[in-house]
C-alpha cells in the first residue's frame, strides 16, 4: 500500500513535521506502509478548512446535507470489497466478517444519520397564554471525532454520520494502528463531492494528534470511543475547557445463562458474543456466568466450539479468527492469560498463540480462542478488560446471585441474559447496572436506540436522537404572547 495522507480542506496532504509511523498488517507483522505522525500543527490546518467551511454547512439545510451524505454513502457502498479487503488487511480480522458487517455497517450508519437530517427538531412550549417557548438545536461548530482500532470505518461513521447530519464539521483522528479505510473514507468524500473543509481526517498517535483535538479550543465538542483509562485522560484535559464530551469506553460484559435456556441458542451464540472478531468488540461476553445446573454442558460446549474456530489468513473466506490488532495487543491478552493461571484459573482450551498457521502468516499476531474456569468474581481476570478471545466461566446458585456477580466490576456497558421465563428476564435486566441488556440475542442493533453504559463504561449516549442532541446545542426562544404580530 502507498504512504497515507491527511485529509485537509478537500485535499490529500503530507504531515507538517514530515514525520511518519510504520502500518504494520496484523496477519504477517509486514510493513503496509507508512501513516502520517500529525500533530497540533496539522490539527490546526484542519481546524482552519473546517472553520472556514463551519457557516456555509450549518447554513445548506437538512436536504443538502442529507444528499451529501446519502452520496458518500452511495460511494462506500460502490467500493464494499474494496474496502473490507482493506479493513481484512489492516485489522486482521476475517474478510468474510469485514464484508458482511463492518463495511455495510457504515454505509447504514451514513444512510441513517442522511434521513436524520430532513428532521425538524424544534419543539414548542406554551406557557399557559403568557409565553410561546421554541427551542431550537443549532450545530456546535467544529467537533472533534476520535475513534478506535476494532471496528474502524464502522465506528468513524458512527460519529461522522450524526456529526455532519447535525450541521458540524468535523476534525476526526482514526487509530494510528487502523488507519487505511479511514484514509480511503477521506479520499471517497472527496470524490463523493463533500465540500472543502467539512470533513477533515488527521492521522496519528493520541499523544499527537489526539491531544491536539481534544486541547483545542475551536473544537467544543468531543466525541471519543476507546478504552477507559485514555477516556478518563481526555476527561481531565476537556473538563476545566467546558467541552461536551462523549466517551464510549471499555466493557467487561456478563453473558447470563439460566438453567431454563434455550441452550442451543444460547451457547451457539455465546460461541460468537466470545470471539467475534478475535473478542475484539467492547461488546464481547467476555464473564459467562451459568446456573450450576448446566455448567458442565455449557464448559465442553464452548470448549469444543472454540477448539473447533478456524484460526487462518483473515484474507480467506473460510477463515473464523484472525490476527489481533498488533504484536503488543497479542502480548497483553497473552499476560492476562498468565495472569489467570497464577490466580487459579484453569485454562480449557487454548491460552497460546497457535502453532499451525498458513505460511503467510507465520509472523502474524494470533490468539487461540481461550475458555477459563475456576476463578471468583474477585480475580483480577473477571474484573479488569483483557479486549481478546478469552472467556471465564463461573457458576452461580441464584438469581440474586447472578445479578450480584453480574454487577461486580467497574464496567456497565452491556449485558446478555438467556432465560425462557418472561417475568425473571424482566427483573433481571431491569437489576443489571448497564447501558444495553440483549435478552435471549446480542449484538442485535436497531440504530435508533441510545448506545453507551454506566460506570466506567462511558459518559453519554450515542445513536438516533441522542447523537443528534449531542451534536447541537439548545436554545429557547422565549416570547411573552400579544408581543409579535
Amino acid at each position: 500500500m502507498d504512504d497515507l495522507r491527511n485529509t485537509i480542506n478537500g485535499c490529500q496532504v503530507e504531515p507538517v513535521n514530515g514525520r511518519w509511523l510504520d502500518n504494520i498488517e496484523p496477519a504477517t507483522g509486514a510493513l503496509l506502509g507508512r501513516v502520517p505522525d500529525s500533530d497540533a500543527d496539522d490539527v490546526q490546518l484542519a481546524w482552519e478548512a473546517a472553520a472556514a467551511a463551519s457557516e456555509d454547512w450549518s447554513m445548506s439545510g437538512g436536504h443538502a446535507r442529507s444528499e451529501h451524505l446519502h452520496r458518500l454513502a452511495d460511494a462506500v457502498e460502490a467500493n464494499l470489497e474494496e474496502l473490507a479487503r482493506l479493513e481484512s488487511i489492516d485489522n486482521g480480522k476475517p474478510i468474510s466478517l469485514a464484508r458482511s458487517v463492518d463495511i455495510p455497517r457504515a454505509v447504514a450508519n451514513l444512510r441513517f444519520f442522511a434521513e436524520a437530517a430532513l428532521a425538524d427538531r424544534t419543539e414548542e412550549f406554551l406557557t399557559g397564554d403568557r409565553a410561546r417557548n421554541l427551542v431550537h438545536r443549532d450545530p456546535v461548530g467544529v467537533v472533534g471525532l476520535i475513534s478506535p482500532w476494532n471496528l474502524p470505518l464502522y465506528l468513524l461513521t458512527w460519529k461522522i454520520g450524526p456529526a455532519l447530519a447535525a450541521g458540524n464539521t468535523a476534525v476526526a483522528k482514526p487509530s494510528e494502528l487502523t488507519p487505511v479505510t479511514a484514509a480511503r473514507l477521506g479520499e471517497l468524500s472527496v470524490e463523493a463531492g463533500l465540500p472543502p473543509g467539512v470533513l477533515n481526517i488527521v492521522h496519528g498517535p493520541g499523544a499527537g494528534a489526539g491531544e491536539a483535538i481534544v486541547a483545542h479550543p475551536g473544537i467544543p465538542a468531543i466525541s471519543f470511543t476507546g478504552g477507559t483509562v485514555t477516556g478518563g485522560r481526555i476527561a481531565e484535559q476537556a473538563g476545566p475547557l467546558f467541552k461536551k464530551l462523549s466517551l464510549e469506553l471499555g466493557g467487561k460484559n456478563p453473558n447470563i445463562l439460566f438453567e431454563d435456556a434455550d441452550l442451543e441458542a444460547a451457547l451457539a451464540t455465546s460461541l460468537r458474543s466470545s470471539f467475534a472478531n478475535q473478542g475484539q468488540i467492547c461488546l464481547c461476553g467476555s464473564r459467562i456466568l451459568v446456573h450450576e445446573s448446566i455448567q458442565e454442558r455449557v464448559i465442553d460446549a464452548l470448549v469444543e466450539g472454540a477448539r473447533g474456530l478456524r484460526i487462518g489468513d483473515p484474507l480467506e473466506d473460510r477463515t473464523q479468527q484472525g490476527a489481533l490488532v498488533s504484536s503488543a495487543h497479542r502480548d497483553k491478552v497473552h499476560a492476562c492469560v498468565q495472569r489467570a493461571r497464577e490466580e487459579g484459573g484453569e485454562v480449557r482450551c487454548g491460552g497460546a498463540p497457535p502453532t499451525t498457521l498458513p505460511e503467510r502468516c507465520a509472523d502474524g499476531f494470533f490468539y487461540e480462542p481461550t475458555v477459563i474456569t475456576g476463578l471468583s468474581m474477585d480475580a483480577v481476570t473477571n474484573r479488569e478488560e483483557i479486549f481478546g478471545p478469552v472467556v471465564t466461566i463461573t457458576p452461580f446458585e441464584t438469581e440474586e446471585e447472578a445479578v450480584a456477580m453480574a454487577n461486580a466490576t467497574d464496567y456497565g456497558l452491556s449485558a446478555t441474559v438467556w432465560t425462557t421465563c418472561e417475568e425473571r428476564a424482566a427483573r433481571v435486566a431491569g437489576a443489571i447496572d448497564a447501558g444495553t441488556v440483549w435478552v435471549n440475542c446480542w449484538l442485535l442493533r436497531d440504530l435508533r436506540v441510545p448506545f453507551g453504559g454506566v460506570k466506567h463504561s462511558g459518559v453519554g449516549r450515542e445513536g438516533g436522537e441522542e447523537a443528534m442532541h449531542f451534536f447541537t446545542e439548545a436554545k429557547t426562544v422565549c416570547t411573552a404572547q400579544g408581543t409579535t404580530s
